[in-house]
């Protein structure tokens, strides 16, 4: 029954002011901008898509009013379109495809009249355009001065429920645009991101007599065994530089936290409770996070490594679970509604380990498996609402959430 209640746990489970406290800016002061399309190749399908990855990018950005409107201009017009002449700022793109089938984007970004921003891109094939507009927004953002978004360029990792007992794991855009499948068949779930760089991932393999955990190294697409462990084998997070692993195993029917080292293949095992510890993740210098039923329901707690003490951090919430760590700072899933025969409602909050202060990230829904980004600017996190599964978006100092629908299927977990 432990084991069943740990999956479930997990399953479901700086800034310039303290990032606990609402920051809102209002849509009327932000600048605006327009966006020109000056293509030369593809057709108008291919086009579209391309615009209206570039204005979601723009949108989600949070730094502009965009306006929406797709229109086409001369890309060396000497001026805007009529249209966008009051706009503050005018984004006109150039697609072109050249004799070996790349695509080629140039972009420039014009103010009153001039020029202030010229950038060229290319890829080698065309399906992979939604991360060259990821590009762009990234660097536009960096031009206008603002806080990095280097998550806008990373890849999502997650597992997708197909059937039951039966699931893929999936790259893809942040946005869900671009997926590819990357392990398929069985029931493959929890995927992790091994390294910075994306090269490789882990993930839990639930097929075989015991739980076990997997290595992929994208680049080759070769799969090894990591270990295998009664009852659970699930690696919940892994520290910067990729040497260690914490993970969730429960080889004598009691679920507890260990440490894996990477290079020795030692493992060592950091709590020995006589209830749930389950979903570490590294905090600064010493200490873990994890989740636990201490308190007679799963709340969030910290080790310190070293001296093996425990400590609750968050003491708001009577059921609390799937925490993600960055800084000072720890977002985490509540169960707001308590409806044994109904929906429930899970929202994410954000707190900090140096003041009480608490702030409630989602309001409606199932939302879940929160994942700060590695800057710690924005949140991602798993929603599931009306019969809806979405990667969803917070940026923390803009104050705004954005959904990215699923097509077919549910999300299990993911990682950024």
């Amino acid at each position: 029954m432990k084991i069943i209640i740990s999956i479930l746990l997990v399953i479901v489970s700086l800034f310039a002011n303290d990032a606990t406290i609402d920051v809102v800016k209002k849509a009327d002061s932000l600048p605006s901008i327009a966006v020109e399309d000056s293509s030369v190749s593809y057709d108008q399908t291919f086009k579209s898509k391309f615009f209206k990855a570039l204005v979601a990018d723009l949108n989600v950005l949070s730094i502009f009013n965009v306006d929406r409107n797709h229109r086409t201009a001369q890309y060396d017009a000497g001026s805007v379109l009529v249209e966008n002449k009051d706009m503050n700022y005018v984004l006109r793109y150039k697609l072109s495809e050249d004799n070996s089938r790349a695509l080629n984007v140039e972009i420039k970004i014009i103010s009153k009249d001039d020029v202030v921003l010229t950038k060229n891109y290319k890829v080698k094939t065309s399906d992979i355009y939604m991360f060259v507009a990821h590009t762009i927004a990234f660097d536009i953002n960096e031009f206008m001065g603002e806080s990095p978004v280097e998550w806008m360029k990373r890849k999502v990792i997650f597992s997708k429920m197909t059937d039951s007992q039966k699931s893929e794991l999936v790259v893809s855009d942040y946005t869900l645009t671009y997926q590819y499948v990357v392990v398929k068949g069985g029931f493959n779930v929890f995927p992790k991101w091994a390294n910075k760089e994306q090269s490789a991932f882990y993930y839990s393999s639930l097929d075989g007599k015991k739980p076990t955990l997997k290595y992929v190294d994208t680049k080759t697409g070769k799969s090894q065994v990591m270990m295998s462990s009664d009852g659970m084998m699930i690696c919940s997070d892994v520290n910067e530089d990729g040497s260690k692993l914490l993970l969730t195993m429960a080889p004598k029917g009691q679920p507890d936290i260990y440490i894996y080292d990477v290079k020795t293949k030692n493992t060592k095992i950091l709590t020995n409770y006589g209830g749930i510890d389950v979903g570490a993740q590294f905090m600064e210098k010493d200490k873990i996070a994890f989740v636990s039923d201490r308190l007679g329901y799963p709340n969030i707690f910290s080790l310190n490594m070293s001296s093996g003490s425990v400590e609750q951090v968050v003491h708001y919430g009577k059921s609390n679970a799937a925490c993600s760590v960055f800084g000072k700072y720890i977002v985490y899933k509540a169960r707001e509604s308590s409806d044994a025969f109904g929906n429930n409602t899970f929202n994410l909050h954000l707190v900090s380990t140096e003041t009480d202060f608490i702030r409630r990230l989602t309001a409606v829904g199932v939302n879940e498996f929160p994942r700060f980004s590695v800057d710690g600017d924005a949140i991602i996190f798993i929603k599931n609402y009306q019969s809806q599964s979405s990667i969803g978006i917070i940026r923390l100092n803009h104050n705004k959430n954005y959904l990215f629908p699923l097509k077919n299927g549910k999300i299990q977990s993911m990682d950024w």
